[in-house]
């Protein structure tokens, strides 16, 4: 497989500039050569409706879209603070829409990596577990190494966003890689 990994990007936080985004916009600049990166937009997620299931087999057009780009990628980099020791509310409703019906979940064998960033301590590293379990139930193939769990984010991200830690940019730069070499084992084995 010579061709580019193409990897969907999508963010916890609905907030524009939000740290998360941030990391993620940090990211696409940060990706191997054999890798290209699509950054779903936070007003995006926003978008998709509540999940109902007695909505599930007539989705709304913003799910339609959101199923279609993680169908379309070889691999998901997903990128989430942590709100009450968990995920946020409105990512895992996009997770749980998009895995719906279970005879169309999108995210089925779909190779993953995750980071997280919080202005707490911890980094999101309770989002993170609490994400790793969906990823088990939804065989989703996690990338578990390097963990990136951004703690104190304010002062990672310079007034423009960029990321100003060297050794945060060179984990993120290992994690897109382990990504990317999953992807292509899982396409070999295949």
């Amino acid at each position: 497989m010579n061709k580019k990994i193409k990897i969907f990007g999508f963010g916890g936080s609905l907030r524009k500039e939000s740290y998360s985004f941030m990391l993620l916009k940090n990211a696409a600049k940060l990706v191997p050569d054999d890798v290209e990166i699509r950054l779903f937009e936070p007003s995006k997620l926003e978008a998709i409706p509540n999940f109902n299931q007695d909505k599930e087999t007539s989705p709304e057009p913003a799910l339609i879209e959101f199923k279609n780009e993680i169908k379309a990628a070889d691999a998901l980099l997903i990128s989430t603070p942590e709100y009450n020791y968990s995920v946020p509310g409105y990512l895992k409703n996009a997770i749980d829409c998009a895995s719906r019906p279970y005879t169309d979940n999108a995210f089925l064998n779909k190779p993953v990596a995750l980071m997280s960033v919080s202005s707490g301590m911890l980094g999101g590293v309770k989002a993170q577990f609490s994400l790793r379990q969906s990823f088990v139930f939804l065989q989703m193939p996690a990338v578990n190494k390097p963990e990136i769990l951004i703690s104190n984010a304010g002062e990672k991200f310079d007034s423009k966003g960029d990321l100003k830690d060297e050794k945060t940019k060179q984990l993120i730069t290992e994690l897109l890689k382990n990504l990317s070499n999953l992807t292509r084992k899982l396409k070999t084995d295949s």
